[in-house]
């Protein structure tokens, strides 16, 4: 076989300028400058929305250390002093205390057993085939799509006969029907991710399937749980129509219910500065959880979208 090789270049004569070679080429140069054009102007919408975000957050703190006339006189001025105060009234006088507890065991309860048994179904539903598996994995997702709103009267009157009206536990059991669907939805998705052969390796080795669930699959699906569990835990500690409807013994209240009464008890002379003590309250776990599981948030979201 023949190799032909490449002409040596012939020299330029003495004098002679030599013309250099542009290797930028327009289209490059083009498509860069579009590039940079789109990341300033992301970068200032996120800078936008994250003003937009964060200064209503900054501006309910700085209030709730104010007093009342200060909230009226001067709302964008920060308080002359802290007037923490506030806070002790709206933890006491306004009985924050109490539906803080109240708050802290429904969510509790009703976020532990959502993820216990919508683990354990999506788990189901993603790893075996039987007849229905389809049918009720849609189920679970016709779920999502029905408006609780029309299931209130007759929720109301199914706890009533239950015996579960006006009762922590009916809360939860409530809290955990309402959450099931969204998490079966998205555990079975995020399980379909899992590698199988762990699970096969665990089966040879003569363990069961729930030994094979609870040590070896369950671990490995933790960036979902705690995504799943976030949103779940932002869902029930913010859900306010729920226990309106289904539990109106004020003992039982939570603080939902709580930062309404006390907004509407006082009537026109409204605790202002005790209400806004009471909002920051309970915005501060909502907002503590998130920037603790931000991370394994982001890794539950995106676990499935590289494999």
């Amino acid at each position: 076989m023949k190799t032909t090789e490449t002409p040596a270049p012939v020299p330029a004569e003495s004098g002679a300028p030599v013309a250099k070679t542009d290797t930028r080429s327009g289209p490059a140069r083009k498509e860069k400058k579009e590039g940079g054009v789109l990341n300033v102007f992301s970068h200032g919408m996120l800078i936008l929305w994250a003003f937009m975000v964060v200064m209503p957050l900054l501006w309910a703190v700085m209030t709730s250390f104010k007093d009342d006339s200060a909230i009226f006189n001067s709302p964008w001025a920060l308080p002359d002093k802290l007037h923490f105060d506030n806070w002790s009234r709206a933890w006491t006088d306004a009985n924050m205390s109490d539906y803080f507890l109240n708050t802290i065991l429904v969510v509790a309860g009703s976020l532990i057993g959502t993820l216990v048994l919508g683990s354990m179904a999506a788990y189901v539903l993603a790893r075996f085939d039987f007849p229905g598996n389809r049918f009720i994995y849609f189920l679970f997702i016709g779920g999502m799509s029905f408006p609780i709103m029309l299931a209130l009267v007759p929720l109301f009157y199914v706890v009533n006969n239950m015996g579960l009206l006006n009762t922590i536990h009916g809360l939860i059991l409530v809290y955990i029907a309402y959450s099931l669907p969204f998490t079966v939805f998205f555990l079975t998705a995020f399980f379909r991710t899992l590698p199988t052969s762990v699970a096969e390796a665990a089966f040879v080795d003569g363990a069961s399937h729930s030994r094979t669930f609870f040590q070896i699959m369950l671990p490995m699906a933790k960036p979902g749980l705690i995504s799943v569990g976030i949103f779940n835990f932002l869902g029930q500690w913010n859900q306010y129509m729920l226990p309106t409807v289904l539990n109106t013994d004020p003992d039982k209240r939570v603080l939902t219910q709580g930062l309404v009464q006390l907004a509407a008890s006082q009537g026109y002379k409204g605790d202002w500065s005790g209400l806004f003590a009471g909002l920051v309250m309970a915005m501060i776990p909502v907002l503590v959880a998130y920037i603790i599981f931000q991370r394994q948030v982001v890794a539950g979201l995106t676990a499935g979208a590289l494999k």
